[in-house]
């Protein structure tokens, strides 16, 4: 049985993965054969960005709840967390809107996907992952148990977030092979 740190590494190989083709993608505009990939990622990354973003949310209160002083850098570290937060939230909404046009536009949707996915990826190259001070403060004031709380992962979740990216898999174009340090 892999433990808890295990299966989250391999959930966030997966996630750096999809987001990693997607920009590839990105980079090559324009192809109408991309309708079904496009989708197939709106669709892994709405289940994936709807965990990750409940566990930060989650690690947010537990800090919040945890904290001796709230001090002005833990009021600092997580107003920025929670300005992250809101920031994918607003992309990934956007690109799922676009998502779901190109379900029932199939190639028509697909500049305004291009569009909304590249914002998305941007902001997450730029704004997401670890960050210092809440991940400092989260160190510093969890323990073990708290850390499988914010996880959050259930059997099903996980079985889930596969079948996805197995999806995303099926529907990658031959140009847009996953890395191949997967």
């Amino acid at each position: 049985m892999t433990t808890l740190q295990e299966r989250i590494a391999g959930e966030r190989r997966r996630l750096k993965s999809v987001r990693q083709r997607l920009s590839a993608a990105l980079e090559k505009t324009g192809a109408d054969d991309r309708a079904q990939f496009y989708t197939a990622v709106g669709d892994y990354m709405e289940a994936a960005m709807e965990r990750l973003h409940a566990q930060d949310v989650k690690m947010g209160n537990m800090i919040r709840e945890k904290v001796e002083r709230v001090d002005e850098s833990v009021e600092k570290a997580l107003a920025e967390l929670d300005e992250r937060l809101e920031g994918n939230q607003q992309r990934l909404q956007r690109m799922l809107s676009a998502r779901d046009e190109l379900r029932t536009k199939g190639a028509a949707a697909i500049a305004e996907f291009e569009a909304a996915a590249k914002d998305f990826t941007d902001f997450i190259v730029q704004n997401m992952g670890h960050h210092g001070a809440t991940t400092d403060l989260a160190g510093r004031l969890f323990k073990s148990d708290d850390w499988e709380f914010m996880a959050g992962i259930s059997a099903d979740d996980e079985a889930r977030e596969k079948a996805l990216y197995a999806q995303v898999d099926e529907a990658t174009p031959a140009d847009l092979e996953p890395p191949a340090s997967q």
